[in-house]
């Protein structure tokens, strides 16, 4: 019998049943979020499109204010905080056109809270309109595994004059582009803009 030096006694695991377990909930994890990560699937498609210069796009880092370096171990951070972005989440070029975008998400069924939405990302997509850029919100409607890209104006139409608080599923589906999901890319956004924006 194998004791611990504290006299407990060793108790094997069964490795290949915790395994099986763990997989199964892996599993359950992986198809629950299936699709859930906006985020991950515009940064993998951006690289896609990137790769078969299609269009550039790249995801604006957010900024760090340093608070403290150790620099005994090569200049390691050890002490910092996130500071609020100012703009919007990307930006890029397509056929000769400035694309700025925010990417958001909702698990609501029946609307988009404009809440989720700050006021200097308003701003700034306003001062991109005004310059003749193209900008848009890419929402995800998390349970429907819907997303859409939905022009800036509609947008700000309904964050600075709306009587709700918020952007009913209609106008998604009415005003909006159903982005379609696939492998490569994983979000077929680029033909969201190329039917919103060139095809007249």
């Amino acid at each position: 019998m194998i004791k611990y030096p504290n006299g407990q006694k060793y108790e094997p695991v069964n490795i290949a049943k915790r395994t099986s377990k763990k997989s199964k909930e892996d599993l359950s994890i992986s198809a629950s979020n299936r699709g859930m990560n906006l985020e991950e699937d515009i940064n993998i498609s951006n690289e896609w499109y990137k790769e078969q210069a299609i269009a550039l796009v790249t995801k604006r880092p957010t900024p760090i204010n340093i608070v403290k370096v150790d620099y005994s171990k090569g200049a390691r951070i050890t002490d910092a905080y996130f500071e609020k972005q100012s703009t919007t989440d990307y930006n890029g070029v397509y056929k000769g056109k400035y694309l700025d975008f925010e990417a958001k998400n909702t698990k609501s069924k029946t609307s988009f809270p404009l809440s989720n939405i700050e006021a200097h990302q308003i701003e700034h997509l306003k001062h991109v309109l005004h310059h003749g850029g193209i900008a848009f919100f890419i929402i995800q409607f998390q349970l429907l595994n819907e997303v859409y890209l939905l022009d800036a104006s509609f947008v700000i139409e309904y964050y600075e004059h709306g009587e709700r608080k918020s952007i009913p599923y209609d106008v998604f589906k009415k005003d909006g582009i159903l982005i379609k999901q696939g492998y490569n890319p994983r979000l077929f956004y680029i033909d969201a803009v190329e039917s919103k924006y060139f095809k007249k």
